[in-house]
């Protein structure tokens, strides 16, 4: 008994280290790669400052920009301009997608009104918006704020209206036996089962949403982390472009990040 309770607890030690690698070694040896390889190109002058500057040249810019204003604004404030733009315009098209999707699965009237629209409207690209949001609202704040809404939108939407369609249709007609009305069965019945689909649909919205961000940002800008890029491109500065992506990519891997936990969370949850 003992030497098969020293088998299960090696294997049960084997398999913890596994996963510690997958989790943490293997992304971090991924990354290491990533900046060494750029050291080395650099480093070795294969490749010229004015076209890729190395890291450090970029993390001191970065250092730098955080407290010397470039385009106006220091590089947090640039950021914090991004996220604001953002969280609002996703927030919008949270709250109008998941009802509309949900209320489209529900109800075929509906259903067959606005499926025509949505499908054509779901494959214009966000950046195609672009124009109408300088038409409408000038080059300030609104402008990118309708791109981003365009391109979280259409997955909130039909991420709701597939977890609704996905729903066993006797539910809904025990809940109405049992005097559940249009409302509650709305939002005990079909809310809590469509979740799952809900939240999947947001974790994709907030990904194209941070994308559309920063296209928007490069053309209409005029505050954010999309507008430092296309300033630092103009001034032929590459440190300054690489810092404001580098941002950008972290955010919204932390935002991506923060979407698969809620994500996890919800399925965990729901699957009790």
């Amino acid at each position: 008994m003992e030497s098969l309770n020293d088998v299960r607890l090696a294997r049960g030690r084997a398999a913890v280290s596994r996963r510690v690698a997958e989790r943490w070694l293997m992304p971090a040896l991924g990354i290491v790669s990533l900046f060494g390889g750029w050291a080395l190109l650099s480093g070795l002058g294969l490749v010229s400052p004015a076209f890729l500057p190395g890291p450090l040249t970029v993390l001191r810019s970065m250092a730098e920009h955080t407290r010397e204003p470039y385009a106006g604004s220091v590089l947090q404030m640039h950021l914090l301009a991004s996220l604001e733009k953002f969280l609002i315009s996703f927030s919008i098209a949270v709250l109008l997608g998941v009802p509309l999707g949900l209320f489209m699965g529900r109800f075929k009237a509906l259903d067959w009104a606005v499926a025509p629209v949505f499908e054509a409207f779901r494959f214009i690209p966000p950046i195609a918006w672009v124009p109408f949001a300088i038409f409408w609202f000038g080059t300030g704040f609104l402008s990118p704020t309708l791109v981003i809404f365009a391109g979280a939108f259409a997955p909130c939407v039909l991420n709701a209206y597939r977890g609704a369609k996905q729903i066993d249709r006797t539910l809904i007609e025990a809940g109405q036996m049992l005097g559940a009305g249009r409302w509650a069965t709305l939002t005990e019945i079909l809310l809590p089962a469509s979740l799952a689909h809900i939240v999947a649909g947001i974790r994709v919205g907030a990904g194209f949403g941070w994308q559309s961000l920063i296209g928007a940002e490069l053309i209409v800008g005029s505050t954010g982390l999309g507008y430092m890029i296309v300033q630092g491109g103009s001034n032929l500065e590459p440190a300054i472009v690489i810092s404001g992506m580098i941002t950008i990519g972290l955010i919204g891997a932390g935002i991506d990040y923060a979407m698969r936990a809620l994500q996890r969370r919800v399925q965990r949850d729901w699957s009790r």
